[in-house]
C-alpha cells in the first residue's frame, strides 16, 4: 500500500483550528483589555473634563459679568476648595501672567483639553501632579486656563500602558503554547484513527482505534467506527463462510450431474437412459433452487426486491400456511395447534411472508418428529405483532441458534436431511425487510421460533 501523500500546513485540520483558537484568544484578551481601560481610565477623564470645562464656562461668565478682580477672587477661593488640587492661569492678551499656580502652559491655544505637567516643588522635593487642563478667551483676548489635578488617572493610564506591552507578549506566549497543545493532542487522536483506518485497510481486520476511556467525542467516535470495523468483520467472515458453503454445496450436484451426463452419453439400454437422464434432471433442478434462493436473498437484502406492502389480514395468511403444510405434518402422524387470534392485520408483502411462515412450519414438520405436535401462535402485543411458531424435536443447541441464518449452515444432527440449508437465511431477510426482529429459542422440548413485527 502507498505511502499517503503529505498535506501543505495549511491544510491540517489541527493547524487551521490551532490558528482560530490563537485569534479566539488574542482577540478576547485585546477586548477584555480595551472595557478595562474604557471604564478605568477613559471615562473617569471625559468626566473630569467635564468637570473642569463646567468650571473654566463658570469663571469666564464671572469674568464677564463682574470684571477682572472677581475672577481673580474666584481663583484664589476656588484653589483653597475643592477634592482635587486646581490649577489656574490668567493671560493677559499680551500673553503676561496675571495669575497662576501652574508652572508652565502651551504658547498656543488648547483645544478641547490637555493634560499638563504641574509639578510642584516642596521643602525640596517636588510632587508630580498632572493637569488636566481647558481653555477660555475671555472678551478682551486674555486667556483663561483652567484645570485639576489627574495624575492618579494618568497613573493608571501609565500602566495600562506598559500592561498593554507584557500583556500582548504573555497573551501570545499563552495562545501560541496552548494552541500548539491543542493541535498535538487533536492530531494524535486523528492520527490513531487513520494509523488503524490504514492497517484494516491493509488486511489487518481485527485492528481497532484505542481508546482512552475518558468518554469525550473522540472516545465516542473510536467506539462507534470499532463497532463498524467488528460488524464489517463479522460480514466479511460471514461472506468467507458463504463462499465456502457455495462451494461445497454446489460441488455434489455439479458432480452428479456430471457423472449422470457422461454416464448417459455411453449408456445403450433406453431405460438406462431414461433413469440418467431423470437423476440429471433432479440435480438441475437442485441447483436452481439453490441459485434462485440465494439470488431472491441477495435482492431482499439489498433493498431491489419489489416490496408489494399492503394491509395484509394476517389471521387468515397463517391460518392458509397451516393448511398448506396440514397433509405434510398428518404424514408423520403430527398434530398441528392453532393459536391464530382472529382479526390481526399487518402492513406487509404477503408473498413474503407468506414464504417466511412456510419455512418455519416445513423446518417445524421436518425437524419435530413423527408423532410429535407443530403449535402456530399470532397475537397483538405491547411490541407489536408476534408470530410464534413451535416444535416438539430435539431443539437447536444454543451454540448454534446465532448460525442457523447463515446461508448453507446445517446442523450437524441434521447434515443429512434434504434441503438447501437457506430456509431460515431467507427468513431473516424477510423479516428484516418488515424492520421485525428474529427470535430462535427453546419450547422445551424443541425449538420455538418467534416473529415479532411493530
Amino acid at each position: 500500500m502507498s505511502a499517503p501523500p503529505r498535506r501543505r500546513l495549511w491544510q491540517s485540520l489541527t493547524f487551521r483550528l490551532a490558528l482560530i483558537y490563537v485569534a479566539l484568544f488574542l482577540t478576547s484578551t485585546a477586548a477584555m483589555f480595551c472595557a478595562a481601560y474604557w471604564f478605568g481610565v477613559y471615562q473617569p477623564m471625559l468626566k473630569e473634563a467635564e468637570v473642569v470645562q463646567r468650571e473654566a464656562k463658570d469663571l469666564a461668565a464671572v469674568d464677564h459679568a463682574d470684571g477682572r478682580a472677581a475672577l481673580l477672587r474666584a481663583l484664589q477661593l476656588r484653589e483653597r476648595t475643592g477634592p482635587r488640587r486646581p490649577f489656574h492661569a490668567v493671560l493677559d492678551p499680551g500673553g503676561k501672567p496675571l495669575a497662576a499656580n501652574l508652572p508652565s502652559w502651551p504658547d498656543a491655544t488648547i483645544v478641547g483639553w490637555k493634560l499638563l505637567d504641574a509639578d510642584v516643588a516642596f521643602l525640596g522635593t517636588e510632587q508630580d501632579y498632572t493637569a488636566l487642563s481647558v481653555e477660555r478667551r475671555l472678551d478682551d483676548g486674555a486667556r483663561l486656563i483652567v484645570g485639576r489635578d489627574v495624575e492618579d488617572i494618568d497613573d493608571r493610564d501609565e500602566i495600562f500602558s506598559v500592561a498593554a506591552a507584557w500583556l500582548v507578549a504573555i497573551a501570545s506566549a499563552l495562545a501560541i503554547g496552548g494552541s500548539i497543545a491543542m493541535s498535538r493532542a487533536i492530531g494524535r487522536r486523528i492520527d490513531a484513527v487513520t494509523q488503524t483506518a490504514r492497517r484494516v485497510m491493509a488486511g489487518r481486520l481485527t485492528e481497532r482505534i484505542p481508546l482512552r476511556g475518558t468518554g469525550d467525542d473522540f472516545d465516542e467516535l473510536g467506539r462507534t467506527l470499532n463497532e463498524m470495523l467488528g460488524r464489517i468483520e463479522e460480514a466479511l467472515e460471514s461472506v468467507r463462510r458463504v463462499s465456502d458453503n457455495v462451494a461445497h454445496e454446489l460441488r455434489t450436484p455439479l458432480a452428479r450431474l456430471h457423472a449422470d451426463l457422461d454416464d448417459l452419453r455411453s449408456a445403450g439400454d433406453e431405460g438406462e437412459r431414461q433413469r440418467l437422464a431423470e437423476q440429471a434432471l433432479v440435480e438441475a433442478v437442485r441447483l436452481q433452487s439453490i441459485f434462485d434462493a440465494l439470488l431472491r436473498i441477495a435482492r431482499i437484502e439489498s433493498g431491489r426486491h419489489d416490496a408489494g406492502f399492503r394491509s395484509v389480514d394476517l389471521s387468515t395468511l397463517l391460518a392458509d400456511a397451516v393448511e398448506f403444510h396440514l397433509p405434510d405434518a398428518e404424514a408423520r402422524g403430527q398434530k398441528v395447534e392453532n393459536h391464530i387470534t382472529a382479526g390481526l392485520t399487518l402492513d406487509a408483502d404477503p408473498n413474503l411472508l407468506f414464504q417466511a411462515v412456510s419455512n418455519l412450519l416445513d423446518n417445524a414438520i421436518k425437524y419435530g418428529g413423527d408423532g410429535g405436535a407443530v403449535t402456530v401462535g399470532a397475537e397483538r402485543t405491547d411490541a407489536g405483532v408476534t408470530i410464534d411458531i413451535s416444535d416438539t424435536g430435539p431443539g437447536i443447541p444454543p451454540d448454534y441458534r446465532q448460525k442457523v441464518t447463515e446461508r448453507f449452515f446445517r446442523l450437524p444432527a441434521t447434515a443429512g436431511e434434504p434441503g438447501t440449508g437457506l430456509g431460515l437465511s431467507l427468513v431473516s431477510a424477510i423479516v428484516a425487510l418488515h424492520k421485525g426482529q428474529l427470535h430462535i429459542g427453546d419450547a422445551s422440548p424443541g425449538t420455538r421460533v418467534r416473529l415479532v413485527f411493530p
